[in-house]
């Protein structure tokens, strides 16, 4: 399998490919959705509350994490995360954007 070549691109086109990788599994909307509704850190409970094995939740908090959707602090032996509210409000309007655009050519295919 060849390379993504992502070089080839821009950095806006990387990045709204990059905000589609995190929407791309279920796992991580719902990881999302659960810290969007309690309106607050979350600890230890999403591996209950998603209902997957507790490396698997880890791993798809490192992604959203490192696209900046959430973000995490230490407390005691947990790592509480929620939104990361700035960069949610730039990934919305990044995305926005690109979802905005209209076809404005009537006689296409």
């Amino acid at each position: 399998m060849g390379l993504a070549k992502t070089e080839m691109f821009t950095k806006r086109q990387n990045t709204i490919s990059s905000f589609a990788k995190a929407f791309g599994h279920p796992a991580r909307v719902a990881i999302l959705q659960h810290l969007f509704k309690i309106k607050a850190c979350v600890c230890g409970d999403l591996v209950n509350e998603i209902g997957l094995a507790q490396p698997t939740i880890s791993q798809h908090l490192r992604e959203l994490k490192q696209l900046g959707l959430i973000q995490g602090n230490v407390e005691g032996t947990s790592v509480c995360y929620c939104i990361n509210k700035e960069n949610w409000a730039k990934m919305k309007g990044i995305v926005s954007e690109f979802l905005d655009q209209d076809l404005t050519c009537n006689d296409c295919c």
